[in-house]
């Protein structure tokens, strides 16, 4: 984005252009948004949009003023690609593929003279202020007036966003916020009668593990009193849980870990029935039936729910009819750990917005910029992640 900004304005000037990608070819990661279908933005209201940035929301609703959801998708369809609404609000190509836009975009930028070098990973600069790159040849150095840095945050390093640009950054002064796993999953700790145990039964993940659990509704308050509650679902992994309801409660839950070393939530197995129709079930006489056979005939409660049950529940609660309808409603589940960065969707952390001028140039490295997740903001998937990396490329590629 900030290499089209730096083409269109620089027509007929004789500025050039390069772009330097550490992978093969150009988009890698785009190509990866779109593989369940390219979701580009979110088309619920701006004033709603611009709060998802979380310690950034503030600068970012000031990018997003100059280039929003509606500007996406308008710039979406000027390269020939449709674009429709679900019904979740998301935005997404008609024919829900990346690769038919990435091509058409790039066909766009080197018509306009973008010049792209591919296997040149950033590496930090010279003693005398070029660019330095590991690159096919060897190492190798580039001298450039203006350079944009868009390298990512911390996580899928195997399509080239691996965090390593902090230590360089950090090495010249520039404030940057530790990077953090956002839209991450989660190890549990589940207390036995023998003390707390780290991860699951090999029964229950022998058996369940990659199964969804829905529907559901996920509550947690975290110890500043902060609260999340929605119903969705998410999956059960081999040393925790993750998916789209944890993703949504992911920088909370991660961030209650690193003040207390813990955190637990609370699910509601049953979110379309009341306490009281809980308890009134549980309570019914089973006779000879098993508890399961029981829970399964008058709740529909089965399969992997009612195997959480037995997992996280002392028998006094499985066998009273109270606790167990409560439970039912607010199973309590602790989790002692985000999973590593590397297999989070985004992260957070990364360059402070402080350490730069409104149009991200870097106050200590004049003439350097930055754009895209290696800022110090985090948002839910959505769409919220592709278009503030793109308003915040433009806004570099302006600044520039």
């Amino acid at each position: 984005m900030a290499a089209e900004v730096l083409a269109a304005g620089g027509a007929g000037t004789g500025l050039q252009v390069h772009v330097f990608d550490a992978m093969p070819s150009v988009g890698r990661k785009f190509l990866l948004a779109g593989r369940g279908g390219l979701n580009l933005t979110h088309a619920e209201p701006a004033t709603l949009f611009n709060t998802r940035f979380g310690a950034g929301n503030a600068q970012m609703t000031t990018l997003l003023q100059n280039f929003g959801a509606q500007q996406v998708q308008a710039w979406a369809h000027g390269l020939g690609v449709e674009t429709f609404v679900g019904t979740s609000q998301r935005v997404f190509p008609k024919d829900m593929k990346a690769a038919p836009l990435l091509r058409a975009w790039l066909h766009r930028l080197r018509e306009s003279g973008v010049v792209f070098h591919a296997r040149h990973r950033y590496t930090g600069w010279s003693s005398t202020g070029a660019l330095q790159f590991n690159a096919p040849q060897g190492a190798t150095e580039f001298v450039a007036n203006t350079a944009i840095l868009a390298l990512g945050g911390g996580s899928w390093s195997r399509l080239g966003s691996d965090g390593a640009w902090v230590a360089p950054l950090q090495a010249r002064g520039v404030g940057i916020a530790p990077l953090a796993p956002s839209n991450c999953g989660f190890d549990v700790t589940v207390q036995t009668a023998n003390g707390p145990r780290a991860g699951w039964t090999d029964f229950l993940r022998n058996k369940f593990a990659g199964q969804p659990i829905k529907p559901v509704a996920l509550h947690f308050t975290d110890s500043s009193g902060q609260g999340f509650a929605r119903q969705g679902e998410f999956v059960l992994t081999d040393t925790g849980i993750e998916g789209s309801l944890v993703y949504a409660a992911s920088a909370l839950l991660r961030d209650e870990i690193a003040r207390s070393g813990s955190a637990t939530l609370h699910l509601d197995l049953l979110p379309a029935k009341t306490l009281k129709q809980v308890q009134a079930d549980v309570a019914h006489p089973r006779g000879s039936r098993s508890l399961s056979s029981h829970l399964e005939s008058r709740l529909n409660l089965h399969g992997l729910k009612v195997a959480l049950l037995h997992e996280l529940l002392p028998k006094a609660i499985l066998s009273n009819a109270a606790a167990l309808a409560a439970a039912i409603k607010a199973l309590p589940l602790t989790l002692s750990a985000p999973r590593p960065i590397d297999e989070a969707i985004s992260t957070a952390g990364g360059v402070r917005f402080e350490a730069m001028t409104a149009q991200l140039m870097l106050n200590d490295l004049p003439g350097v910029f930055c754009a895209g997740e290696m800022l110090d903001w985090e948002a839910p998937t959505g769409g919220y992640l592709l278009t503030a990396c793109m308003a915040s490329g433009r806004a570099a590629g302006h600044g520039a």
